[in-house]
């Protein structure tokens, strides 16, 4: 059988996932366009079976909603699997580009940084309210790092003259780095640093 590389250009069989937590979690599975539909909705913890990256483009639908009054809300690519689609290639372009390597291996690495792996959560007791460190899910850790990804870019481009996939491949190197300036690894040592607090 052919082997399949994603987007018909970059091989996803190499890449080995280093966090032992997400192992299990991040599926790169051999597809040449990331968008089954929904295919295996059927199956339990189905989000572990579709390939990141179309979790990713997932995410991308509604770049502007944030929390449950969804404050930032944009049309810009809602329900566009194909603008969403374009705009991951170009994203993943500029990352081999600039970094000469396998854009996908950089982006799982980025996933990896910014994946919090602690956070807080509200307990009731006695009447009162009290913030408690909680261990973050591997499903939820991915979720939280790929809806800064996509957040922290669309901040960074609404309004202005830059390209969403400028800011995008922007926000995924940085994470890949470990840079403080990526939304996502700042969000992440956020959370961790709360949790310490509230032990």
């Amino acid at each position: 059988m052919e082997d399949f590389k994603l987007f018909n250009k970059w091989d996803t069989a190499q890449i080995d996932v280093k966090d032992v937590g997400l192992k299990n979690y991040l599926t790169l599975s051999n597809i040449i366009v990331p968008r089954t539909g929904g295919k295996n909705v059927k199956v339990r913890f189905w989000k572990t079976k579709n390939n990141v990256i179309e979790r990713f483009m997932n995410k991308l639908m509604v770049p502007g909603h944030r929390g449950k009054k969804h404050k930032l809300t944009s049309g810009h690519n809602t329900g566009k699997s194909y603008s969403v689609y374009d705009l991951v290639e170009k994203t993943f372009n500029i990352i081999e580009e600039k970094l000469k390597k396998n854009p996908i291996e950089v982006f799982v690495r980025a996933l990896e940084n910014a994946a919090p792996r602690e956070e807080i959560t509200a307990i009731e007791y006695g009447g009162a309210r009290y913030p408690q460190a909680v261990e973050c899910a591997p499903q939820r850790r991915i979720d939280v790092a790929l809806r800064m990804f996509v957040q922290g870019s669309y901040q960074r481009a609404f309004g202005k003259k830059v390209k969403a996939e400028e800011t995008l491949a922007d926000e995924i190197i940085k994470a890949y780095n470990l840079d403080q300036g990526s939304a996502a690894i700042a969000k992440k040592l956020e959370l961790e640093k709360q949790a310490d607090s509230s032990r």
